[in-house]
C-alpha cells in the first residue's frame, strides 16, 4: 500500500514496531547515562572530584556540574532541531546517541582529583557538557519519530512510548548502581565499582545503534520533502512567527513543575535522604527504581488517556496534583522509616508524574508546525530544563540548609512551580491548537495534490 501525500509506501506495522522500539530504546540508552551522572553526584563525584572541608558545599559544587549539563542542553536542541527540521528526524538519533555514548564512558575512566589535581573536575565538566548537547538533540527527533507515525487519535499513546525511556533510564541508572553496592563494599564501591556503571553504556550504545540505522524517515517530513517546505532556518522561523513565540514561552513556564517534580523525587531525594535524614543509600535507590517501574505502566496509561481527555486539560491538572501531593510525599519522605519514604516515593514519582509525563511529548508536539516542529519542541524542552530541571537538586540543597534542615521551604518551591505551570498550560489556547492541526492538513492535502499532477 502507497502514501497518497508522498507516492511512498505507507509503514508496514513492523515499520511501526521498529520505530517505537528505536525511540524507547534510544531514550532509554541516553537517559541511562544521563542520570548516572545524577545519581554519582550525590554519592561518588561530591567526594571524589570536589573534595571540600564542608560536605554540603562538595554536594553543591556537584549539583552544579549536573546543573552545566542542562545549561548545554538548549544547544543540543538548537543544533539537532535544526538538523531535525531540514535534514530528517533520523539524522539526529544517531549522532546524538554517538555522542551521549562516548562522553559516558569517558566519565568512568577520569581519574580523581587527588591523582590528577584540578583536571579531574574539569574532565567531568567537559563530558557532563557533551552528555548535555546530546540528551538535548536526542529528544525531539525520538519523540516526533513515534507522534509522526502515530494515526492522529493515538497520537498521546503512541508519543509516551519515547518517554518511557526515562523510566527505564532510571531503572536501569539506580538498579546497576544499587546492584554494585550489594555486590562489593563500600571502599570497593567508591574506589572502582562505580566507574563499572558507567563502561556498561558502551553495550548499551551499541545496541541502540543497531535497531536505530533500520528505521525510516518519518511520513510527516517526507511530506515537507516532497512540498519542498521545509524553513531554512527553523530557529528563526519560530522567532516570527507570533503564535509560535507565544507557544514557547507558555511551553516552557508549562514545563517548570514536570522538571522540578522529577528531579526532586529521582535525584534530590537520595542526596537529601542519605545527606539529611541519615537513611541508607540502598533503601533510597531501591526506592527510586521501584517508583521508576511503576512510571513504566502510568506514562502510557495517561499518554492514551490523553487522546480521550485532551492533552491541555490532562498535563494542567496534572501540574496542579503535583504541588497538592508535594507536602505529604515529603512528610512520608522525612520520617526516615524505609517504608514510609518509599510509598511516598513510588505516590509522587511513580504515579503522579506521568500525569505530566505521558502527555508532554503529543502536547508539544502539536503546538508547532511541522516544518519547525524538532527545533520548536527542542526549544521548549532543553531551554526549560536549564531552570526546570537542572538547577533543582542545587536550588532545593540550598533551601534546606536555609530551613534547618527541613523542607518547609522545599515544598514552598514545588508549589508555586506547579501553580506557574499549570497557568500557563492553560493559557495555551485551543483554537490555536485546533489552526496547527488544520494547517498539518492542509499541507497533507497539498502533498497528495503534487503527486498526482
Amino acid at each position: 500500500m502507497r502514501d497518497t501525500a508522498t507516492g511512498q509506501a505507507e509503514p508496514s506495522r513492523r515499520e511501526v514496531r521498529l520505530v517505537v522500539a528505536s525511540s524507547v530504546v534510544g531514550t532509554t540508552v541516553e537517559w541511562y547515562d544521563f542520570f548516572l551522572y545524577g545519581t554519582a553526584a550525590g554519592i561518588v563525584f561530591n567526594k571524589f572530584y570536589f573534595p571540600s572541608d564542608d560536605p554540603l558545599v562538595g554536594t553543591l559544587l556537584a549539583f552544579a556540574t549536573f546543573a552545566l549539563g542542562f545549561v548545554a542542553r538548549p544547544i543540543g536542541g538548537l543544533i539537532f532541531g535544526h538538523i531535525g527540521d531540514r535534514i530528517g528526524r533520523k539524522r539526529t538519533l544517531v549522532a546524538t546517541m554517538l555522542i551521549m555514548g562516548i562522553a559516558t564512558c569517558a566519565i568512568g575512566l577520569i581519574p580523581t582529583y587527588a591523582s590528577i589535581g584540578v583536571a579531574a573536575p574539569i574532565l567531568l565538566v567537559l563530558m557532563r557538557l557533551a552528555q548535555g548537547i546530546a540528551i538535548g538533540g536526542e529528544w525531539g527527533g525520538a519523540v516526533l519519530m513515534s507522534v509522526e507515525y502515530a494515526p492522529r487519535n493515538r497520537r498521546g499513546l503512541y508519543g509516551s512510548f519515547p518517554q518511557l525511556g526515562l523510566a527505564l533510564g532510571l531503572v536501569l541508572g539506580t538498579g546497576v548502581f544499587a546492584g554494585l553496592g550489594a555486590m562489593m563494599d563500600e571502599s570497593a564501591f567508591l574506589s572502582w565499582g562505580w566507574r563499572i556503571a558507567f563502561l556498561l553504556s558502551a553495550v548499551l550504545v551499541i545496541a541502540g545503534m543497531v535497531i536505530r540505522l533500520k528505521v525510516m524517515e518519518t511520513p510527516a517530513f517526507r511530506r515537507l520533502q516532497q512540498a519542498e517546505a521545509r524553513a531554512s532556518v527553523p530557529a528563526l522561523e519560530l522567532v516570527r512567527s507570533k503564535l509560535s513565540r507565544r507557544h514557547v514561552l507558555l511551553g516552557m513556564g508549562s514545563r517548570w513543575v514536570e522538571g522540578v517534580a522529577f528531579n526532586t523525587w529521582a535525584v534530590f531525594s537520595i542526596s537529601y535522604g542519605t545527606g539529611t535524614l541519615d537513611m541508607p543509600q540502598q533503601t533510597l535507590l531501591i526506592s527510586v527504581m521501584i517508583a521508576a517501574v511503576t512510571m513504566v505502566v502510568f506514562i502510557p496509561l495517561f499518554g492514551r488517556l490523553s487522546d480521550t481527555v485532551g492533552r491541555r486539560t490532562l498535563f494542567g491538572w496534572g501540574a496542579l496534583l503535583t504541588g497538592v501531593v508535594a507536602y505529604p510525599a515529603f512528610a512520608l519522605l522525612g520520617t526516615g522509616t524505609p517504608l514510609l519514604a518509599g510509598v511516598g516515593l513510588v505516590l509522587a514519582l511513580g504515579v503522579l508524574y506521568p500525569v505530566l509525563y505521558g502527555p508532554q511529548a503529543a502536547f508539544y508536539s502539536e503546538m508547532f508546525p511541522v516544518s519547525v516542529r524538532c527545533t520548536g519542541i527542542s526549544f521548549v524542552y532543553q531551554f526549560s530544563g536549564i531552570f526546570a530541571s537542572g538547577l533543582t537538586p542545587l536550588v532545593l540543597s540550598y533551601l534546606v540548609g536555609l530551613d534547618g534542615d527541613g523542607y518547609s521551604l522545599v515544598v514552598t518551591y514545588l508549589v508555586v512551580a506547579a501553580v506557574v505551570s499549570a497557568v500557563c498550560t492553560f493559557a495555551v489556547r485551543k483554537r490555536d491548537l485546533r489552526l496547527i492541526a488544520e494547517a498539518e492538513e492542509s499541507e497533507v492535502d497539498a502533498a497528495r495534490a503534487s503527486v498526482r499532477s
